[in-house]
């Protein structure tokens, strides 16, 4: 259960995301919900003066707003009014950057228009001419404009099918190609591109804001035994995700599904840390990701430790030691991610197994192979032309040596 005050918080921080000004917040007590403001009159009185004491442009309610609700909040306060779900919906508009990223935005924004249209102005009442000798009533304004909604609706979800099509053309190519994948998950700000850009020495945009980043980036990382991974750093998750955008980002998000690690990442400095943590997990779960205790391909990274004080660290540091799918990290200083990518290679070759091969000196290529996706424990040159090695390999990449090279 959040408190009050951290949910205000976040909602000052989510408005800040889209460069909004936030000239006051504040917490109303709700004790039952009214069905045509969702707050009482009297909050709402005293949110109209506050409205025109402070010449407020738009108000933001954290909170579902239904259509109705919101038209009657604006009537009385007579400014603009958008609720949590609006809000979020702006961010995501002004984030995407990829072809894909606009299309499920642009999705998500026109279903949840859909939901708005409402007989709430003069002009969707007006009916348009029928068709035909006796020229009936036609359509009214309010059915035309959710026809060309849901025209444009079915059309983005046709786009989308051929970007999702081509998303998984793009995950078969990298089945072909044996390196594993270990996304990153978590909520926003967590520090999931932080850790993104210590691990491969990238640049990805890394803010303390919310929602930083949105459109998904896969980035090569070499392990230190030599094996290589796709490291993928996913969109931040948020509380009271609106189903909109979970439904319009499933297929990136559906990445994680694909994904042979799942890193969690955690702000273990935030106040809110376990309740976030449960907001993660049950967005995973709806996508069929199972709970850590149940998934091992789970481990769940502790970001942040250098805003904690020495006593909460070596708290941490006990905790993490009997239990060694948590790590403490700071993405910051770099503290503990060499460890990170330990766990990571131990993970990755729990499945290894040692076999003893015969290859020919000059099959340049199947030494290469060997020496890429394997672990070379011992290697004897021999007098036949031949060498005789012992190397850990997976199942997965013996099966493709023994197809590739020996028929």
């Amino acid at each position: 259960m959040r408190l009050p005050a951290a949910r205000l918080d976040e909602a000052v921080g989510l408005t800040a995301a889209i460069s909004l000004d936030v000239v006051e917040a504040i917490e109303i007590a709700v004790d039952k919900i009214r069905p045509a403001t969702w707050i009482g009159t009297g909050k709402v009185e005293e949110l109209k003066a506050a409205v025109a004491a402070l010449e407020v442009d738009v108000v933001i309610m954290n909170c579902a707003l239904s259509p109705v609700q919101q038209r009657n909040l604006e009537r009385e306060l007579k400014t603009k009014v958008i609720d949590r779900t609006g809000l979020i919906l702006e961010i995501f508009g002004e984030r995407a950057a990829t072809r894909e990223g606009r299309l499920q935005v642009e999705l998500a924004h026109l279903s949840y228009q859909k939901s708005r249209l409402v007989r709430s102005w003069t002009h969707l009442e007006r009916q348009r001419g029928g068709v035909g000798f006796l020229g009936g009533p036609g359509e009214t304004q309010i059915e035309a404009d959710r026809r060309i909604l849901s025209e444009k609706i079915t059309r983005l979800k046709r786009e989308l099918e051929t970007v999702t099509r081509t998303r998984e053309l793009h995950r078969r190519n990298r089945r072909k190609v044996p390196h594993p994948i270990v996304a990153l998950v978590g909520y926003t700000n967590a520090g999931k591109s932080s850790l993104f850009n210590r691990l491969t020495r990238s640049d990805v945009l890394a803010a303390d804001l919310l929602f930083a980043t949105l459109d998904p980036t896969m980035r090569g990382v070499t392990l230190p035994s030599g094996r290589q991974i796709i490291l993928s750093d996913t969109v931040g998750f948020v509380s009271d995700l609106p189903t909109h955008l979970v439904a319009a980002f499933r297929a990136t998000l559906e990445e994680v599904l694909e994904a042979d690690i799942i890193v969690h990442v955690r702000d273990v400095a935030h106040p809110e840390s376990e309740a976030q943590k449960a907001d993660v997990l049950a967005v995973l779960n709806d996508l069929g990701v199972d709970t850590p205790t149940q998934d091992e391909r789970m481990i769940e990274v502790l970001n942040k430790i250098d805003l904690l004080e020495p006593e909460e660290r070596q708290r941490l540091a006990n905790t993490a030691a009997r239990l060694p799918a948590i790590l403490p990290v700071s993405a910051l200083t770099g503290e503990g991610v060499d460890h990170l990518l330990d766990i990571l290679d131990e993970r990755l070759g729990r499945n290894r197994q040692l076999v003893e091969l015969d290859v020919a000196l000059e099959d340049g290529a199947a030494l290469a192979f060997l020496y890429e996706h394997g672990e070379v424990i011992a290697r004897e040159d021999r007098d036949d032309g031949k060498a005789h090695l012992t190397v850990g390999l997976d199942p997965a990449d013996l099966g493709r040596f023994e197809k590739r090279f020996r028929g």
